[in-house]
């Protein structure tokens, strides 16, 4: 596959002057770290946070008993959020994802936050084959920022992803549901029980395989879900 000449230009220019800005690309200011200043007043930030009736939360109504669900913004195509998970995603930038995740635990620990008294953070799992190949699961580094965050552990052992699912990416709203279905079975049933999981993800779309996830943690007794992504697509 060809790549862009944009997108190698800027990988290139970060190998050679590694202090930039990972959303525009400019250039860190002395107390900037990773995301410019600018940057992060421009980010498409969500409102969930205060509101438990919120706009992602509703897509689970009817489907998963939640007791919270928030993400940090709004995902568009070909802007800052796209290029920062990007980065996480496909370029190896595993403490992007831990500053997102340190940016989600600063809004859970906000007094009047939708999301309490979490026991365990879980991020939502990979297949061993696909987590083989890109050397780890970019919902980890998430989970690791949250938990440094708001001193609540997480674990990546407790749920596993038993079936190497389709991309989701050119799926219709039906084929990702079907897609996903009975995807992730739980590992380790004594790490869950009786808790209230934080289920975490990157990018929350049609919600299918957050719903997934969430259905298969409470087969487990006595817990309780929320879920958190660092954004979610418009609709």
């Amino acid at each position: 596959m060809q790549v862009p000449f944009a997108e190698y230009f800027s990988d290139l220019f970060e190998l050679f002057y590694p202090d930039i800005c990972l959303a525009c690309s400019g250039k860190l200011l002395k107390g900037e770290n990773l995301i410019c200043f600018k940057c992060q007043s421009e980010l498409p930030k969500s409102d969930h946070w205060v509101d438990p009736e919120n706009a992602m939360a509703k897509r689970f109504w009817g489907r998963v008993d939640l007791q919270g669900a928030a993400a940090l913004f709004q995902f568009q195509k070909g802007e800052h959020v796209q290029h920062l998970l990007h980065q996480l995603k496909y370029r190896g930038r595993q403490d992007v994802g831990e500053y997102l995740g340190q940016m989600l635990g600063r809004m859970l620990l906000q007094p009047h936050n939708v999301i309490k008294h979490i026991d365990l953070i879980v991020p939502v799992p990979l297949h061993w084959k696909k987590q083989r190949k890109r050397g780890y699961n970019q919902c980890d580094p998430i989970a690791k920022g949250i938990s440094a965050t708001i001193n609540i552990p997480w674990t990546d052992s407790a749920l596993e992803r038993v079936h190497e699912n389709i991309s989701q990416t050119k799926r219709n709203r039906f084929d990702r549901w079907a897609n996903v279905a009975e995807i992730f079975a739980v590992k380790d049933a004594e790490q869950l029980r009786g808790k209230h999981i934080l289920l975490v993800d990157d990018v929350m779309t049609t919600g299918a395989t957050a719903e997934a996830c969430l259905q298969t943690i409470l087969t487990v007794e006595n817990t309780k879900v929320s879920f958190v992504s660092v954004a979610v697509a418009l609709r």
